[in-house]
């Protein structure tokens, strides 16, 4: 098949069977709702290359980039890896998209080249081959939702998402635990993808009686939402809960629509911790005071290369088969501190954080909730 992407041509250009190099194909959201993300997950992802580089590379092989576009349509984003895989063009993926990406893409090529797939996500992903750093409800959402009814008195909820399966399974987490944690899911509302009227979404929630929203909102899709919510007052009675929010959101919605937005990430850049001082600083440094606006969901792939360099050099190769085998046994130090893969899913501390403005003020690290 002849190349048909920008960057199917970039990779045959380069091609990853050449010994010297290991070619990572990127996928980010250059487009829709999720798009505000891409310019903060390309950068993280080309530092954390940078600095691997510097060092012995990835078996001794110089790490490239070839992105992606995962803001386009599933079935296209997997017919583009599938066709680089098959031309041997990369060895790997990584990166951050929506879920409904993830669950084509998987099935086409995590059996034949590692995956390492980076969000927040709603957990349950168990094919062979593909490795998480993201967060999942039982240890973002379920503390979270009892942080905030014990802390606040949060015992009423709406729910209000994007129609696909991040939201309605997280929406579906939050129902199991709502008896756990004193709390109760009043009203369910999903919209499509690129909605911008929320009227009806609105009127709902004022109907139902709940005293704090559950956002399951993307990108700009969540920006539209908090517009709209601070407008029609909301904001003065009602919290908002999202575990997908970061300082790009917060900027695009403005301070006056931020008010009451709580979130719950593996990474702040708001965090007194020495490891994430040190990759802020490194981060501004590298990319200087025009970078992109530094965030959970762009750091997120700079966990990505991190990981999949630290998993080729446990096995010692890019095997499927050899990299699953050590998975269990791989951990390294990073902007989240000191993490480690366990069941394909790293295990992070978890930080519950409050909107100030257009930062966010970090308020607890949360516990873990015993199953």
């Amino acid at each position: 098949m002849e190349p048909t992407s920008p960057s199917l041509e970039r990779a045959s250009r380069s091609p990853a069977s050449e010994l010297e190099t290991m070619q990572v194909a990127l996928v980010i959201p250059l487009q829709g709702p999720e798009g505000i993300f891409g310019p903060s997950c390309e950068a993280c992802a080309e530092l954390a290359v940078e600095e691997i580089n510097a060092g012995a590379g990835v078996l001794g092989r110089e790490l490239r980039l070839v992105v992606v576009d995962g803001g386009a349509a599933p079935e296209r984003v997997a017919d583009e890896l599938d066709v680089l895989t098959s031309a041997g063009a990369i060895d790997a993926v990584t990166g951050w998209h929506i879920s409904a990406v993830r669950e084509v893409v998987a099935p086409r090529i995590a059996s034949r080249i590692p995956y390492v797939y980076t969000p927040l996500y709603e957990g349950g992903e168990r094919t062979p081959g593909v490795f998480l750093t993201g967060e999942t409800p039982g240890r973002q959402l379920l503390p979270s939702l009892r942080w905030m009814a014990e802390e606040l008195g949060v015992r009423r909820w709406c729910v209000v998402g994007d129609d696909y399966v991040w939201p309605r399974g997280s929406a579906a987490a939050a129902h199991r635990y709502a008896r756990r944690c004193g709390v109760r899911i009043c009203d369910e509302i999903y919209v499509g993808l690129g909605t911008d009227d929320f009227a009806e979404p609105l009127r709902r929630i004022e109907r139902s009686g709940a005293q704090g929203v559950l956002m399951f909102l993307v990108g700009n899709d969540a920006v539209r939402f908090n517009r709209a919510f601070a407008r029609a007052g909301l904001d003065s009675s009602l919290v908002r809960l999202s575990p997908l929010m970061e300082e790009n959101m917060l900027v695009a919605s403005g301070a006056g629509a931020t008010r009451g937005i709580y979130t719950a990430s593996g990474f702040f850049p708001a965090a007194a911790t020495p490891e994430t001082l040190d990759f802020v600083g490194r981060y501004t440094a590298h990319f200087g005071p025009e970078a992109p606006l530094l965030n959970s969901m762009g750091e997120s792939c700079y966990e990505g290369v991190r990981l999949l360099s630290a998993l080729t050099r446990q096995a010692d190769g890019l095997g499927v088969g050899e990299l699953c085998s050590v998975a269990d046994s791989v951990s390294y130090g990073g902007p989240r501190g000191e993490v480690r893969l366990s069941g394909h899913h790293l295990d992070q501390r978890i930080y519950l954080a409050k909107a100030d403005g257009l930062q966010f003020d970090v308020l607890a690290e949360l516990s873990p909730v015993p199953p």
